[in-house]
């Protein structure tokens, strides 16, 4: 196992990536804003997420600047590049296409874990099962790139499903990982995510930058702030030092599993749903978003209060309720949203956020300060 909790340079690198990846599923939603499209999108995403996942595991057992192992994740990177190219057609011209690099950068982690693991059995053991899930997801994709429509949708849930329900199957005792550096990289993810909230305000703007486009502009990176500050000021702080305190092997991998792998890709989602209604938005800052553009906009982040809930209910067996209700309200808003001025709607969505934190800040002021400057326990 690695030493030590530093993120390597290779990795950022490796992560970058995924910016382009994401960039492409928020493209795909926003050029067909249709429940369909927003599912496509979804599920593009999750096979994604969950390849940059096993790299995340890999790269807390070895290191990844390491002699051939460097190679290896340039590798990686390019069958993820080729990945993240395809997005746009992988339910079409280029599902084959998509299908074949992803089955290489899933094939490049287990041949890296395997090589991990060579003096240990019981790592071993748990990859030997990974690789059987990633052979069904990966296969169920080559069977999808041959169907359409409704069967097609229909194979990568599946895939989908299996893939990631892989560890529920095989267990967690074999597997290792660096507390601080694991939280580091799922930190760096959600960073990248809000950057690409970002970007999509600027591709989506107009031309000509009048008012309108400015105020929503201004409005969108309150938005991105308020989700930065949810997630960074406490949440991930507390989450870190509780895995850094879970007992070594079964306990502290199932928390990694549950709050990490698994929670935080509707964090990422919804971060990515936000970026589609942002981007409809800044086009036609006066027209309203119609239904599904309002339920990307509120219900991505609602999707991303309610993945914080379980978050928390997850690592400190307690719940938030106040994010709970913010999350609520926002879904009770969608009809407004689909009716509103698009402008009118991401204020209502910026207000909603500054409210929620704001009233954190202060209920808890003294709780708040404890965990942010005072040493962990």
């Amino acid at each position: 196992m690695r030493e030590g909790e530093r993120v390597t340079p290779l990795e950022l690198f490796f992560d970058l990536v995924f910016v382009l990846a994401l960039t492409q599923c928020t493209t795909l939603m926003a050029a067909t804003p249709t429940w369909e499209g927003l599912l496509k999108g979804l599920l593009v995403l999750g096979m994604l997420w969950w390849s940059w996942c096993g790299y995340a595991w890999l790269t807390s057992v070895i290191d990844p600047e390491e002699g051939t192992v460097r190679l290896a994740m340039f590798a990686a990177m390019a069958a993820f590049l080729v990945c993240a190219l395809c997005v746009p057609g992988a339910f079409g011209s280029e599902a084959l296409l998509f299908a074949s690099a992803y089955a290489a950068v899933r094939t490049a982690h287990i041949v890296l874990f395997m090589l991990a693991s060579r003096e240990d059995a019981a790592l071993r053991h748990s990859v030997i099962g990974l690789a059987g899930s990633t052979a069904i997801g990966a296969g169920l994709l080559f069977v999808a790139a041959a169907t359409s429509g409704g069967v097609q949708l229909g194979l990568w849930g599946l895939a989908l499903l299996l893939d990631m329900g892989g560890p529920f199957l095989f267990g967690q005792d074999g597997w290792k990982l660096v507390p601080g550096h694991f939280a580091e990289r799922h930190g760096a993810i959600v960073i990248i995510a809000l950057g690409e909230s970002l970007v999509a305000i600027g591709v989506g703007a107009k031309a000509v930058i009048g008012v309108g486009i400015v105020a929503a502009a201004v409005l969108g990176v309150v938005v991105a702030a308020a989700l930065w500050w949810v997630y960074f000021d406490v949440t991930a702080i507390v989450a870190e030092r509780r895995l850094a305190k879970a007992a070594e092997g079964r306990e502290r991998n199932e928390i990694a599993r549950d709050s990490y792998s698994y929670l935080h890709f509707p964090m990422v989602a919804g971060i990515a749903l936000i970026a589609v209604g942002m981007k409809r938005t800044i086009g036609h800052v006066e027209d309203p978003l119609k239904l599904v553009p309002a339920a990307a906009l509120l219900g991505g982040a609602a999707t991303y209060l309610l993945a914080h809930v379980a978050f928390r209910l997850r690592n400190m067996h307690t719940l938030s309720r106040r994010r709970l209700v913010c999350a609520v309200v926002l879904l009770a808003l969608l009809p407004a949203g689909a009716a509103l001025p698009a402008i009118a709607t991401l204020g209502i969505l910026a207000t909603l956020l500054t409210t929620l934190i704001a009233y954190e800040a202060l209920r808890y002021a003294e709780a708040r300060d404890h965990v942010r400057h005072q040493p962990a326990e």
